[in-house]
């Protein structure tokens, strides 16, 4: 049954999304009624989806929220529309407003992950252009590979840094959160380019001494424990905590991962990011660090430093 939701949810998905739509933007960015009316239905939506208590109420709510999401991307006026009273997704937009992406993630009842989202393209011809991310997690072999919206490496993204320099082809990094499973929880550092006007997921342009040459940066430690993954922009490093086994024994079971009370940055340069070790932070980590411990456990207190 879970399999067969499953691919409803790709199917509607794929047949919604790739669609070309004209951009109207007359309308104020939170007065457009047609906009306020589905913001209110994928709240009441959102709430189906979050009270569910099994994985098939579970993905069937989410397909409706899906279909209702697509259905007001295509509005006419939508792009200029926040969706700032929906809180159960992320929506991230470009410096410039040429795009911005969509993303949220369901938890299933083996203590896994799935995630969600779309990117919504601001056209030069007047058009707006819907790209479905769909979630290819467990079968990506590689996780370094470079991937497109239909073999998304999927992740709950809570802020985008512009990474390229001017005159150059955009390039962002998103952090993002990315629950694994029951035992430890992971955070990315996803690269996103367009290439031909189709959006790109990965790039190799981490300089670091080791693991040269990687194409996203993939962070994995104990689901009891939070971890600082930022963007510290009064220093233009993205500042992340150093992750280190309890001990050597443990040397790669992330299930006993967890900061070692110092902290790494990749430092934005000249279109790369570039590792620098051993940063210290002036000031106390951002909140947004605490996403996530368990969002089904509301019991569980993060152990912010070991």
């Amino acid at each position: 049954m879970f399999k067969a939701l499953k691919s409803i949810l790709l199917v509607m998905i794929l047949c919604c999304a790739m669609t070309m739509v004209h951009a109207q933007h007359s309308f104020p960015l939170t007065n457009n009624p047609a906009m306020v009316r589905f913001q209110d239905s994928l709240i009441r939506i959102s709430t189906r989806v979050k009270d569910a208590q099994n994985n098939q109420s579970r993905f069937e709510a989410n397909a409706h929220f899906i279909k209702t999401l697509v259905e007001s991307l295509k509005t006419p006026g939508s792009f200029n529309y926040p969706f700032d009273s929906l809180k159960t997704i992320s929506t991230l937009s470009a410096p410039d407003k040429s795009f911005r992406i969509f993303s949220w993630y369901l938890p299933v009842d083996d203590g896994t992950y799935r995630y969600f989202g779309a990117i919504q393209v601001a056209s030069k011809d007047g058009k707006l252009k819907l790209f479905p991310l769909i979630d290819n997690t467990e079968q990506l072999k590689n996780p370094n590979a470079i991937t497109g919206n239909k073999s998304w490496y999927g992740a709950y993204y809570y802020q985008m840094v512009p990474v390229s320099g001017a005159g150059k082809s955009p390039v962002y990094a998103l952090l993002g959160w990315k629950g694994n499973n029951s035992k430890t929880s992971k955070k990315v550092i996803e690269i996103l380019s367009f290439e031909n006007g189709e959006p790109s997921f990965g790039k190799a342009i981490f300089v670091q001494p080791k693991n040269p040459g990687i194409n996203r940066v993939i962070f994995e430690y104990n689901k009891l424990n939070s971890m600082t993954l930022t963007m510290d922009k009064s220093v233009n490093m993205i500042v992340f905590d150093h992750l280190a086994p309890f001990s050597e024994e443990m040397i790669g079971n992330f299930e006993y991962y967890a900061s070692d009370l110092s902290f790494d940055a990749y430092k934005v340069t000249g279109g790369k990011l570039k590792l620098v070790e051993n940063v210290e932070l002036k000031n106390d980590p951002n909140e947004m660090d605490e996403l996530y411990i368990d969002p089904k456990d509301k019991k569980i207190q993060p152990i912010k430093k070991l």
